[in-house]
């Protein structure tokens, strides 16, 4: 990692406001349209998921820590969750994110189109941050894309023990911290961060920073070399 610098990194368990409901959201109606395709997977992906491994939506509540009131509204597709949300629901359910929210099946290769539904937050003033693609759970893989305008930042507590990102950035200043330890990544520049402990991404400059981050979460013991 470059420099040191005052400034947070974000991550996608961040505790900041994530995908504003769609009937409130100011998008433009394609990407309204998107919202929606997006909920209508998940509810459908979520129940599907519930059921296989019969749950009762009081139990996935009491596993993930969810109210039994919220996961209904996303099963019917009425609610928007969080990134967080998102994630306690993965674990939950044994699951990857990219479970619930991308089509996909079992190939020597899944090609996503351009327009598959995959933002999965929208900041305070305009960032966003979209999944490209990502692997089947619980053991996962994950390629984001993320632009953050200045002053916005996302807090993020820690992650599974060895979990890692790779970021490269490839517009603007990205401000890392871990504590009270800071980090800046100017454009062109690339970071390893090991995000198992509390962490937090900001834009680090006037101008929007944008990156892309690979993620790589493990839940089952690897072997060592």
């Amino acid at each position: 990692m470059v420099g040191a610098a005052a400034g947070h990194y974000i991550d996608r368990y961040g505790h900041c406001e994530v995908l504003n409901h769609v009937t409130k959201s100011r998008v433009t109606s394609g990407g309204v349209r998107s919202e929606r395709q997006l909920l209508t997977v998940l509810s459908t992906r979520l129940r599907a998921r519930r059921l296989d491994r019969r749950l009762s939506l009081d139990r996935l509540a009491a596993l993930s820590g969810i109210s039994k009131g919220l996961l209904v509204q996303i099963e019917n597709g009425e609610a928007n969750p969080s990134i967080a949300t998102l994630c306690k629901l993965a674990a939950a359910l044994g699951a990857s994110v990219a479970d619930l929210v991308q089509l996909s099946e079992q190939q020597a290769a899944e090609v996503l189109p351009a327009a598959a539904p995959r933002l999965l937050w929208r900041g305070p003033k305009g960032g966003t941050a979209t999944m490209h693609v990502g692997s089947a759970g619980p053991d996962m893989l994950e390629l984001w894309s993320w632009e953050l305008r200045p002053g916005e930042r996302y807090d993020a507590p820690a992650h599974p023990k060895g979990t890692q990102e790779l970021i490269h950035v490839t517009r603007g200043r990205l401000a890392l911290a871990f504590g009270q330890v800071s980090y800046v990544i100017q454009a062109g520049g690339s970071a390893v961060a090991h995000t198992d402990r509390p962490h937090a991404y900001a834009c680090g400059g006037k101008t929007p920073v944008r990156f892309t981050m690979v993620v790589a979460e493990w839940h089952t013991p690897r072997h060592a070399k």
